[in-house]
């Protein structure tokens, strides 16, 4: 078993050789993909899918296009049905691919109105075939989307201040936003402002859209830490400055993926009315700076890994801000249950109540009702949260238990399982041309599972459950306790069968956890799905045996036996 510390696997290019580096190296595109960002902004595409190809038809659409500038407007080309996993590695874009789109609804710091509700639950039902899943970035993913269509899923979505711009691609990405932010009675400061002037100021702007890779942000007040802060590209954390009163503790340089690395404080506090130019400070240097020669080196974590903090900051400050930022306080979580699950009084004593559907499925139909509860509840407005659940705010006490009740009929929980309220899954391959195995339906069925078999444990601990069917970690497997990687193992006979590789004792910073760590990876160990309950509720049920009082799942897999983790 090997233990994987923060950013082992993260090295620098060699020196020696151009990086792709703008301010370093030129701008002469390196490799394919950067030539055909280079020959034509990715935003541009747009105008082509209004005018030509929802006209002319999916063959219209030519390469560059279709796998490539289409992601800037959050569509990818999903999986087509009926491929299985041990061909996943040996197809091409083309012969994995589907006529119909993936189309990734940002939804910067997870808010919905009542009419935006409306609007993105009746798209799932018009045009998605009743799809709608909630990300664990705060977005809303349609699948079986026609070309044909988009024109006028973007109508309907911009009509009521929506947008997929930038949902994908090489791009600022989605804005992760406390769910509870301006409601929460603990809150330390609101980052709605600074979320959304972010987004209105820098979203399409075509000077931050060809970055080198994805550019991931998060914002919170909440003293929970509830946007899995450590890895982003770039973070901002609120915290009560001794002097300067509350602002953000600056993280930067985060991200998983094949080669894992947690983000750093730079060291600054950031004050409320400096987080929108710090933001456009941090993006600047990657773009600048970034590398651009390798995709798989691309990301702002090399960057970090080869400058460290201190130099950071320097630049930071010296060329792209053009004054210091004063030092300024570590943010610590202090209050537990980052996803908001359960009933809670809001500062204005009023109620939110976070629900958890099963690994972040959902469904127009179900949204659709969702919202005429949510209306007779006498609330207008819900938010998405980084763990693949959903908030109703603003619901008068006396509504609360009309509330539940509605929500329960349409299999959404404020009192989740242990493991139906722990466990996430990415997309799998039922969608994603990326995927080895199945995700969704795998880790439903687990839940259920070992929330039934457990029960008599009595656990009082979270242990979360992630499950991911690729290496790519979209569902941030190194950082669940119990991470499982999907790939394909050989089965008895020989033949191909879904399986997964374990990863154990991983986390973030929590209010019983002081520090993030990446799990530990069993070698050599691989679950098959049919076996993969067994295996979680024999491990959970040693922790339960062998736990020292109040002892958390993580910190004993980093003490235990490998023949326990087995």
């Amino acid at each position: 078993m090997t233990s994987t510390p923060t950013g082992a696997r993260v090295r620098p290019p060699r020196e020696g050789r151009s990086n792709g580096q703008w301010l370093v190296d030129g701008q002469a595109p390196l490799n394919p993909n950067e030539a055909f960002k280079a020959a034509d902004n990715g935003l541009n595409v747009r105008e082509r899918i209004e005018q030509i190809y929802c006209h002319q038809g999916f063959s219209s659409i030519p390469e560059d296009d279709l796998h490539g500038r289409m992601r800037w407007w959050g569509l990818y080309t999903q999986r087509k049905q009926g491929i299985d996993g041990g061909r996943t590695g040996k197809l091409s874009a083309d012969e994995l691919s589907d006529e119909y789109f993936m189309m990734r609804v940002r939804l910067d710091g997870g808010e919905l109105s009542l009419e935006q509700l409306h609007t993105v639950a009746q798209i799932s039902v018009e045009f998605a075939r009743d799809t709608a899943d909630i990300s664990d970035r705060q977005n809303i993913q349609y699948h079986w989307i026609r070309i044909e269509d988009v024109p006028e899923i973007w109508r309907r979505l911009e009509s009521v201040g929506l947008q997929t711009t930038e949902a994908c691609g090489d791009t600022p990405r989605v804005v992760l936003g406390s769910p509870v932010a301006g409601i929460a009675a603990d809150e330390i400061l609101d980052p709605t402002p600074q979320i959304r002037e972010i987004v209105d100021t820098y979203i399409g702007d075509p000077e931050l859209s060809n970055l080198p890779r994805k550019f991931k942000s998060a914002i919170t007040g909440h003293p929970s830490l509830d946007v899995v802060h450590e890895i982003n590209d770039i973070s901002l954390v609120g915290v009560r400055h001794p002097e300067l009163g509350a602002g953000y503790d600056l993280w930067v340089g985060g991200g998983l993926s094949t080669a894992p690395r947690l983000a750093e404080r730079i060291g600054v506090f950031v004050a409320p009315e400096r987080a929108a130019e710090v933001w456009y400070g941090v993006i600047r240097i990657f773009r600048d700076y970034g590398y651009r020669r390798l995709r798989n080196k691309a990301r702002l974590k090399f960057l970090l890994a080869e400058w460290g903090p201190e130099k950071f900051r320097q630049v930071l400050q010296d060329e792209y801000l053009g004054y210091a930022l004063p030092d300024g306080p570590a943010a610590v979580a202090t209050t537990p249950n980052p996803d908001h699950v359960g009933v809670y009084t809001q500062r204005d004593g009023r109620r939110y109540v976070g629900l958890a559907p099963r690994v972040g499925r959902s469904s127009g139909s179900k949204l659709l009702a969702l919202a005429d509860a949510v209306e007779a509840a006498g609330s207008g407005r819900i938010r998405l949260t980084p763990h693949q659940k959903l908030i109703v705010l603003d619901v008068p006490e006396a509504n609360v238990d009309g509330l539940l009740a509605a929500a329960e009929e349409l299999d959404l929980t404020a009192k989740p399982g242990l493991f139906r309220r722990n466990t996430m899954a990415c997309t799998g391959i039922e969608y994603c041309k990326l995927a080895f195995v199945e995700t969704k339906a795998t880790a439903t069925a687990a839940a259920q599972t070992l929330d039934n078999r457990l029960a008599d444990l009595g656990l009082n601990v979270p242990i979360t459950l992630n499950v991911n069917g690729c290496p790519n970690s979209c569902a941030r497997i190194q950082t669940a306790d119990i991470g499982l990687k999907g790939q394909i193992a050989k089965s008895p006979d020989g033949g191909d069968e879904f399986a997964f590789q374990v990863h154990l004792g991983g986390g973030l910073a929590s209010s019983d956890r002081d520090e993030p760590g990446l799990g530990r990876t069993l070698r050599g160990l691989k679950v098959t799905a049919e076996d993969m309950p067994d295996y979680v509720e024999r491990v959970v049920r040693r922790f339960a045996d062998q736990r020292d009082a109040d002892e958390s799942f993580s910190a004993w897999v980093h003490r235990a036996e490998e023949e326990a983790l087995r």
